[in-house]
């Protein structure tokens, strides 16, 4: 003992290593070797996503900890908390160095006749033990992990002299306050719980100001024993509701009796407390996206932003410490009243399971120009638990909207939605909307232009429009976008470059879901790359944008602990097109909303502002797509098949036929999108996108009708086939309408005519009274049409004819004939 006192009076330090047999010499050279400096980082604390209200009231989403911890300012921390922590963990802090003397003195004489280390720890040892294990818990890899706990933790004389060595420094350098306060953020308040503010809220839904004097015994009770003294396991036998919390109230009674003997409190202060039941008011905080409801995949999809944006940490250990160590409040993009359509039209119109099979069904909402995501919700409910993914078909971690590595899926087919990159590369290569292609059907389409491949060919590869009635041999690129036909897609994509359609839907930020490079073959033009419903909605808020695309971002700004601003990621904007290639683009796809394919949606949409848009179906209707935009808002919804092929054309839902659902629920969020933030005209389309071609009409009169259609397509025109007419030619000669020669507009109809053979011509009747021709022309079908005249030699007369007279024509046909009247 003269060793120990030794020790104390010349180091001030609790001569633990004397139990390892050191002389106090040794002890003090052991003690003054060690490091004298502990590093205190940041605390691990509960981190907050928010979306914001349109009043600017920010509203949480989802709260993540690896420990639920909020620090707090010492005048944040009810001074009976403050007092009843040193009355019962160390009633001589403020009189001591960071070594309780007398307390190490009994702890040591108890470890002299015991087998193990007895405590006798002061508030400063404590908190450094505590930030030593805090520095431990942050580190990522679990092996590294667990050895520096071990460290912190193990039960040994030279553990002990190291905190003493600490606690003496940490003392020279700090305010005994600021160490109170620090070690009631730090220390552990049982489970989860950690720090004082978080305690007060978890056990009696208070906060570490407003606590009452027995609440604040009873939760600096909790932390000489956590699992012994917490108060959330009301089934303890122990220390539960049947016994009011034994075990935790003999602790507070003990700490309360310390307060009353050292003068913190009152006899009648005791007394009340004392006579106080131990209530708790257990209120567990939300922690992870599956608090979140119906906004889980969006928050899902901001935690794997936070995870792995290098904004956020150069790499992913890095990343990851900054995510568990928390304290951020994060305030996102999402905006609660376009979200809100959104859940609400889903939940209205597609089932979270059917009974036809996997049905699958995503909304994403972009804002143009910022890249800023609005909205995203899927039919699904949001759960990372093994258990409750397996307990039902409505429960899914993967998130449909976007990348695999994001969360999500390894996408869908956006069918016909994509072609309209095909459209961007038409345009961009000098082509018309009103220019025309080969559309007729066929499944010897021969070469296809590949500047990245060379030359490719697809034989029997025979796709078909949507309808039989489709099929025409040559649309324009315009009416192509207006009612989706496939062949005139496919004909466009014939005097295109295919790598080239694909560069164009890379310009757009057009990427594979699964990571992969996009797919440039012929079947691609039609949509049949895997990509994420957000990655579509980028695009079309690109189109919109006069072609300038902006990647997706979820974060407006991210506060930290300390208050200060971080930086978040920032959307990347670049040229996709050039503005009058967009404008042409809108023009095509304003045309597929008021008068294609789009019309439900466009219609249903109130109110109504200029819109682009364009649907999608898949092969055998499995997915079905509706996405368009304003000059504002960006949307995309689809149903789609999570797996297997789905036929939605024979599916029903409670709200209506499957195949439509898209267009019940597009108008649904768009309508609030426009009311609220409205939108302009966008870039009118050029004189040269909408030129009309024109070509001279062949002369077909020694054709056979087979080789006049082949002319007449390989002109660009539409053939008809008028069938048999008389004509003052030999029979089988053809006469087309317009005539041989004509300069028409390329794809419009040319009709052809067979002479039936020479027949009868019929007389002059021009200058015969209307009597005289009527008597002419017995043998026709004479239509007479009034000419008013003030020359009194015409009145009565004919003035002209059609047919002129001489041409042949089968008896009963209709001859017109203009008679002069007053």
């Amino acid at each position: 003992m003269s060793v120990v006192v030794a020790v104390l009076v010349t180091a001030g330090v609790t001569p633990v290593v004397a139990l390892a047999g050191l002389t106090a010499t040794n002890t003090i050279s052991a003690f003054d070797s060690l490091p004298g400096y502990l590093g205190i980082e940041q605390l691990s604390q509960k981190s907050n996503i928010y979306a914001t209200a349109t009043d600017g009231t920010p509203v949480l989403l989802a709260s993540f900890y690896d420990q639920n911890r909020v620090e707090v300012e010492s005048d944040a921390i009810s001074q009976f908390v403050k007092d009843a922590a040193v009355s019962g963990e160390d009633p001589r802090f403020f009189e001591h160095n960071g070594i309780d003397v007398q307390g190490t003195l009994r702890a040591v004489l108890s470890t002299a006749f015991s087998d193990s280390l007895q405590g006798g720890s002061s508030i400063t040892q404590q908190y450094v033990k505590n930030v030593l294990v805090q520095k431990c818990e942050v580190i990522a890899d679990q092996e590294q992990s667990d050895t520096c706990y071990l460290t912190a933790t193990e039960i040994t004389g030279a553990r002990k002299l190291r905190e003493m060595r600490y606690a003496i420094a940490l003392e020279k350098k700090y305010e005994k306050a600021d160490i109170l306060r620090q070690y009631l953020n730090i220390t552990g308040f049982g489970g989860t719980v950690y720090g004082i503010e978080a305690a007060a809220n978890h056990y009696f839904d208070a906060t570490a100001a407003t606590v009452t004097l027995p609440q604040a015994a009873s939760l600096v009770a909790i932390v000489n024993n956590p699992r012994k003294f917490q108060l959330d396991i009301p089934d303890s036998a122990t220390n539960g509701a049947a016994n009011n919390y034994a075990a935790n109230k003999v602790r507070r009674d003990y700490i309360l009796g310390e307060m009353l003997s050292g003068e913190k409190i009152s006899p009648t202060q005791y007394e009340a407390a004392v006579a106080t039941v131990i209530r708790p008011v257990i209120t567990a905080p939300s922690t992870g996206c599956a608090t979140a409801g119906a906004n889980a995949y969006f928050c899902d999809y901001v935690v794997h932003a936070l995870q792995t944006d290098t904004t956020f940490g150069e790499s992913e250990e890095a990343r990851l410490l900054n995510f568990r160590r928390g304290g951020y409040d994060v305030y996102t993009t999402l905006d609660l009243d376009v979200q809100g359509a959104a859940v609400t039209t889903m939940n209205e119109n597609v089932p979270k399971i059917s009974d036809a099979g996997d049905v699958g069904a995503v909304i994403s909402s972009v804002e143009v120009g910022t890249g800023r995501v609005l909205a995203m919700t899927q039919n699904k409910d949001y759960s990372q638990d093994p258990a409750v993914l397996a307990s039902g078909g409505n429960y899914t971690a993967i998130n449909y909207n976007t990348d695999r590595s994001a969360g999500g899926s390894s996408g869908f087919q956006p069918g016909s939605t994509y072609k309209v990159f095909t459209l961007a590369e038409w345009l961009q290569e000098g082509h018309s909307l009103n220019e025309r292609v080969d559309s007729q059907r066929t499944s010897s389409w021969g070469a296809f232009q590949d500047s990245c491949r060379g030359a490719q060919r697809y034989p029997g590869w025979n796709p078909r429009n949507d309808s039989s009635s489709q099929n025409r041999s040559n649309y324009s690129a315009l009416e192509s976008t207006i009612n989706s036909y496939n062949t005139g897609f496919i004909g466009m994509a014939k005097e295109l470059d295919l790598c080239g359609i694909r560069k164009t839907a890379e310009a757009f930020d057009v990427h594979r879901a699964d990571g992969g490079p996009l797919f440039q073959g012929a079947s691609s033009v039609i949509g049949t790359n895997e990509v994420a419903p957000l990655t579509m909605a980028v695009a079309f808020a690109g189109i919109a944008n006069d072609g300038v695309t902006c990647t997706p971002v979820v974060i407006d700004r991210i506060v930290a602990a300390d208050d200060s601003e971080l930086p978040v990621p920032q959307s990347e904007c670049s040229v996709s097109v050039e503005p009058d290639v967009a404008g042409a683009m809108a023009y095509a796809m304003q045309r597929v909303m008021s008068e294609g394919t789009a019309r439900s949606s466009y219609y249903q949409t109130s109110p109504r502002v200029p819109m682009i848009g364009k649907t999608g179906t898949t092969d055998g209707a499995a997915d079905t797509w509706m996405s368009g935009s304003s000059t504002e808002v960006a949307t995309v919804a689809g149903v789609v098949s999570v797996t297997g092929s789905l036929d939605q054309r024979s599916m029903y839902f409670d709200s209506g036929y499957a195949a439509t659902a898209r267009h019940r629920m597009w108008p649904d969020v768009m309508s609030v999108a426009n009311a609220k933030y409205g939108g302009d005209d966008f870039t009118e389309a050029s004189a040269s996108s909408l030129r009309t071609l024109r070509a001279s009409v062949p002369n077909l009169q020694s054709a056979s009708v087979a080789e006049a259609r082949t002319a007449l397509e390989s002109a660009g025109f539409t053939f008809d086939n008028g069938g048999e007419t008389a004509a003052n030619q030999p029979e089988g000669t053809l006469r087309s309408d317009p005539p041989a020669g004509t300069r028409a507009q390329l794809g419009s109809t040319v009709t052809i005519y067979a002479s039936t053979g020479l027949q009868p011509t019929f007389p002059d009747v021009v200058g015969l009274t209307e009597e005289e021709a009527q008597e002419a022309l017995v043998d026709y079908d004479v239509q007479v049409q009034d000419l008013t005249t003030a020359d009194p030699d015409l009145v009565g007369t004919v003035v002209s004819m059609s047919p002129a007279a001489g041409d042949s024509l089968p008896a009963g046909d209709a001859i017109s004939i203009v008679v002069g009247r007053e």
